[in-house]
Formats: C-alpha cells, structure tokens, sequence
C-alpha cells in the first residue's frame, strides 16, 4: 500500500494539471476542445456542407466508379500515349530532381551556420529558398506554361524551382549537424576550408543527401502527374484529357499505372538505399 500511495504521489507531483480540481484549471483543458470544435462547425457553415448535398454526391460518384470498374474495347485504347505519357512524367521528374538536387548543395552549404559566418549572406540565401519553397509547384508550373508554353519543360522548370528550395533547406540542417570532432580530425591534417568540408563532412552527409534525393523523386513523380494537367505534359495530360472526356476506364488504367509505377520507383530506392547506404534491420 505504501508503495502504490507512493507512486500516486509521484504521479501527482509530475502531473499537478490532471489532479488540479479548480474550475479556472478545468476551463483551460477545455477550451482547446470547444475552439477546435467551434472551428470545425465555422467550416461546416461557411462551407454550406448539408446531408442532402453528400447524398446527392455519393449517387453521382457510384456512377463514376461504376464506369472505372467495367473496362470497354480494351485492345482498342490508345496505349501508344499513354506509356508515351508515363515516360514523359517520369523522364520530367528524374531530371527536375537531379538538377534540383546539384543546385541545393552549394545552396545548402551556405545556408548552414557552421559553415558560413557571414550572417548577411547567410540570411540572404536563406530568404531565398523561403521564396523558392514558399510558392507551391503548381503556381511555378502555371508561369512557367506562361513564359515558355506547354509541354514538359515547364513541368522541369517547376520541379527545379521548388524542389532547390526544399532540398537546399534540409541539406543545410544536414550539414548543421555534422559530427564537429571529424571536421576537427581532418583540420589537424592541415587540409584547407574546400578540403575540411569535402573530406570532414561530406562522407557524413551524402547518404543523407542521397536518401531525401530519393525520397524527392518518388514524389515528384507523383508531382508530375498534377503539372501536366496544367499543360506540363507527361501522364497528368492523358489523364485529364480522358477524364474531360469521360473515358473513366481508361482513367482508372492511367491511375492503376500510375500506383504500380510509384511502387516500384519506391521499391528501386530502397535498393539504392541499401547499396549506398547499408540496410537497417530493426
């Protein structure tokens, strides 16, 4: 008894707010509840959700799904542009994602505290890629359409653009945390500022920086299914122009390629992972 008398104690000691009995106490626990609860009913208004409306939805989307499930004239599909299309998506999203990656390095760097003492440049290039990251993929593919047209040159463009800004920032938390005693190591050697950061913490971060490359492109492939139905090209075209014309079977087939195409990019990272990296048995 003693010793459960103790450990309740303990508890009350750690945890006063749980035992605190004060209406005022019992007010502040309660009020992050009623304003997310508030919130929610605001949307719900403001938003003019009704039961009647979500019916009516529903009936309108068996339809759709209906028409994906029963697949007409198979063999008579334009399979020619719709691999055509894949190839594009994946093509844009490789090469988005390299050049992003190359030009996040040196962004990365200089954006890193230990590595840059000039707090003006550092900032500076740190304010950069808040603007590069700040404004969605979508909005660059948009202006890029704008400035060069269609196709998938402004899908690269737009990958390029967000995806420095992303990559530079966590590449620069990446080199913030290198192991300082390996930078210390390679200093004693005598090696300059170029040779310090190449041999003290380069090998430290570039499974880091392969690993998130990765990750990059698995995403952007999915990415770059959404810019090419703003005009970008690549897959996200056929799909739009067989949804614009309700060919949802093959939108279904285009969707399904599009899963098994992700799975298997995801399935050839880890591979890469692991040969670059080593495997983690948890």
């Amino acid at each position: 008894m003693s010793g459960s008398g103790s450990a309740d104690a303990a508890i009350r000691e750690r945890f006063p707010e749980l035992f605190d009995d004060r209406p005022m106490t019992r007010v502040k626990q309660c009020a992050p509840w009623l304003i997310g609860t508030a919130y929610v009913l605001f949307c719900v208004w403001l938003f003019d959700i009704s039961l009647a409306t979500l019916i009516a939805g529903v009936d309108r989307m068996w339809i759709v799904v209906r028409s994906m499930i029963i697949w007409n004239d198979f063999w008579s599909w334009n399979f020619a542009s719709i691999f055509n299309g894949l190839f594009e998506t994946l093509a844009m999203a490789f090469l988005g994602t390299l050049i992003a990656s190359l030009l996040a390095i040196p962004l990365g760097f200089l954006a890193a505290a230990n590595v840059v003492r000039f707090g003006l440049l550092r900032h500076a290039v740190r304010r950069l890629l808040d603007v590069l990251r700040g404004v969605d993929q979508l909005i660059w593919a948009l202006m890029y359409v704008r400035a060069v047209g269609l196709g998938p040159l402004a899908g690269v463009l737009a990958i390029i653009t967000s995806d420095t800004g992303t990559l530079a920032k966590v590449y620069s938390e990446a080199v913030e945390n290198v192991d300082k005693k390996q930078l210390d190591g390679v200093k004693a050697t005598g090696a300059n500022t170029l040779q310090l950061y190449r041999y003290g913490a380069l090998p430290q971060i570039a499974p880091v920086f392969l690993s998130l490359s990765l990750y990059w492109f698995e995403s952007n492939t999915r990415s770059a299914t959404i810019l090419g139905i703003v005009g970008a090209g690549g897959i996200g075209l056929q799909l739009s122009e067989r949804m614009r014309a309700n060919l949802w079977d093959q939108t279904a087939f285009i969707i399904l390629l599009i899963l098994v195409t992700v799975a298997l990019i995801d399935h050839l990272s880890r591979i890469i992972r692991e040969r670059f990296i080593g495997r983690r048995d948890l």
